[in-house]
């Protein structure tokens, strides 16, 4: 079974999409090179409460596990 980590990931496009992932108190600010690779309901479909696009500036609300979660995809970059 994929973790969270993982599943958000797969929402973002996959690792290679991802340019910068930071965790910020409840949310994953991340940049993306291709927002339209971004995929909404796999977000929250892997937990997340929200997401918010800006251009190629991704909010994901996760809730408080999100500077964990932002260290597990920093692994995996």
């Amino acid at each position: 079974m994929a973790s969270k980590a993982e599943k958000i990931v797969a929402g973002l496009g996959g690792i290679e999409n991802i340019v910068e992932v930071e965790g910020c108190i409840t949310r994953l600010r991340t940049e993306v090179e291709d927002a339209s690779k971004v995929d909404e309901a796999a977000l929250k479909a892997a937990g997340a409460h929200g997401v918010v696009k800006m251009g190629n500036a991704i909010q994901v609300v996760i809730g408080t596990d999100a500077d964990p979660i932002a260290a597990d995809i920093e692994d995996m970059m």
